[in-house]
């Protein structure tokens, strides 16, 4: 449950959300000072006021609310590294970029697709109060509105259980190290089927 940061501009592609200059930074936890950039500071480095992010209401706020296609152009994860550094643990639009899509669910950000009436509803209640609040659930995949209706979500069963149990993908598996052993070891090694050479 959480306030949304609205963000409703169509096609905000990865160059916009981290700008190509800021790629050789690989520091995760510093990433959020690079998220947005262009649009949040002037040539100085001075935040701009009227920018959303550097709004008070922005602070603490879980859930961007982005438009269409957001997240397309190159494939990078320092988008994805740039928006959890912000805080933001969910994004609700009406569609996401493939590529930015999976690197976002691989470091920990769930993307959320609804309908783009939903989307337009949200965008109307939070220009009325920004202090609006509605929850993502993962584990039934809904989102609950302020009115109490709920929207169903799909993603992939995988992807969620790396996200419940708070892992990437290779920490899910190095989890599963016990299950994978006791399979392997109640089952009979490969048969060599390549005839060596004297």
């Amino acid at each position: 449950t959480s306030r949304i940061v609205p963000l409703a501009v169509d096609n905000i592609d990865t160059d916009i959300i981290v700008p190509a200059r800021f790629l050789k930074v690989t520091d995760k936890a510093n990433m959020e000072r690079y998220l947005f950039c262009d649009w949040r500071f002037d040539a100085q480095g001075n935040p701009l006021p009227d920018f959303i992010l550097n709004q008070p209401r922005a602070r603490g706020a879980q859930i961007l609310l982005t438009g269409r296609n957001f997240g397309s152009g190159s494939s990078r994860e320092h988008a994805p590294w740039a928006l959890t550094a912000f805080g933001f643990r969910v994004l609700v639009g009406p569609s996401f970029a493939d590529i930015f899509r999976g690197n976002s669910l691989k470091n920990g950000l769930l993307p959320v697709v609804v309908p783009l009436e939903i989307q337009a509803e949200l965008l109307r209640l939070v220009e009325r109060n920004p202090d609006v609040e509605i929850t993502v659930d993962l584990p039934s995949q809904t989102v609950t509105l302020p009115d109490g209706r709920t929207v169903e979500f799909p993603i992939d069963n995988f992807s969620k259980q790396c996200l419940l149990a708070g892992v990437d993908q290779l920490g899910y598996i190095l989890k599963q190290d016990a299950r994978i052993r006791a399979y392997e070891a109640s089952h009979p090694p490969p048969v060599e089927t390549t005839s060596k050479q004297p």
